[in-house]
C-alpha cells in the first residue's frame, strides 16, 4: 500500500511539474486583430483540480458546494489579459466602458450578449474558435496548479493581495492598465479582482449536477425575475478581498451592462 501510495505521489508530482514547466517556457499564441492591435493568449495545460471551496474556507458561501473533481482533458488557450478597450474598439468599432480610462485598460460595461458578439466577431476575423470560458475553466486556471484561496496562498490578513489585484483596498474604484500587477503562475494577469468577468455558464445556486468535464453548464439554468442570467468570476475593483478568492463566484443578467463587468477569451 504505501508503495503504491509513494508511486501516485510521484505521478501527480511530475504531472505538476511538468505543467509549470510549459509556462516557464512562454508557450502563447498572438491574435492579430488589425490596425496593430493583438491578443496573447497562454497554453493552459490539462490536468485535474477541486473546483469550489470547502467549508472551513473563509468567505466560503453554498454558491461555492459541494466542491467537486472536474477533470480539464484538452489544453486551451486563455487570454493573458482582459479584453482591453483598444481591442473592443478594433472589433466593435466603440468604446462602451463608464468607467475613465485608456485603450490599455480593460473593457467594461459589457453585457453577456455583447461578450457573445465580440467573440463571434474574432471568430470570423482568425478562423478560430473564440468564445468566453465555462467556470470550470476559468477557476482551473485561476489557480494555476494552487489549491488555495488564492493563486499565491491562503493570505487570511490580505496582506499580499494587492500584488496581485486591484480590489477596494488599493483602486480607488477604478480599474487600471492590465498587466501591472503580478500574474499567477500560468501567466495571467488580473484574475484576482479589476473588472468581474463573465463566463459561458447559466445561473445555478451550487455545484449539485454540474458538469464534471470542464463544460459550461447551460442546462436548466435558474430564471430570475430579471430574466436569464450568466455566472461572473474574479471579483471587482470595489470588491473585498473575500470576493476575489479563486473560488469566489457572482452572477448577473445576460443583457445588464455594469460598469464593474468585463471577460477574457478562451481560443480553443
Amino acid at each position: 500500500m504505501r508503495k503504491n501510495i509513494f508511486a501516485t505521489m510521484i505521478i501527480v508530482t511530475a504531472f505538476f511539474v511538468t505543467n509549470l514547466s510549459v509556462f516557464a517556457g512562454g508557450e502563447k499564441e498572438t491574435l492579430d486583430l488589425g490596425a496593430g492591435v493583438t491578443m496573447d493568449l497562454a497554453r493552459i495545460p490539462a490536468g485535474i483540480f477541486l473546483m469550489g471551496s470547502p467549508e472551513a474556507e473563509d468567505g466560503h458561501s453554498g454558491y461555492e458546494a459541494p466542491q467537486h473533481k472536474v477533470t480539464i482533458a484538452k489544453p486551451f488557450y486563455m487570454g493573458v489579459y482582459l479584453v482591453t478597450r483598444a481591442q473592443w474598439k478594433t472589433m466593435m468599432g466603440s468604446d462602451p466602458s463608464q468607467l475613465p480610462g485608456v485603450d490599455d485598460q480593460p473593457v467594461d460595461s459589457v453585457s453577456w450578449l455583447d461578450a457573445q458578439e465580440f467573440c463571434k466577431k474574432l471568430s470570423i476575423k482568425t478562423s478560430k474558435t473564440v468564445r468566453l470560458p465555462s467556470e470550470a475553466e476559468w477557476e482551473y486556471a485561476c489557480r494555476a496548479g494552487s489549491t488555495t484561496r488564492f493563486c499565491y496562498g491562503d493570505d487570511p490578513d490580505y496582506s499580499k493581495l494587492g500584488e496581485y489585484a486591484w480590489f477596494t483596498a488599493n483602486s480607488d474604484d477604478y480599474t487600471a492598465p492590465v498587466g501591472q500587477k503580478k500574474p499567477n503562475a500560468w501567466g495571467l494577469y488580473d484574475m484576482h479582482g479589476m473588472v468581474v468577468e463573465w463566463c459561458q455558464d447559466g445561473l445555478h445556486d451550487n455545484y449539485t449536477g454540474a458538469p464534471t468535464d470542464g463544460s459550461a453548464w447551460e442546462t436548466n439554468p435558474k430564471i430570475t425575475p430579471a430574466g436569464i442570467c450568466h455566472m461572473m468570476r474574479g471579483g471587482t475593483n470595489n470588491s473585498k478581498g473575500k470576493g476575489c478568492r479563486s473560488a469566489a463566484r457572482d452572477w448577473g443578467p445576460e443583457g445588464n451592462r455594469c460598469a464593474d463587468v468585463g471577460f477574457r477569451v478562451v481560443v480553443e
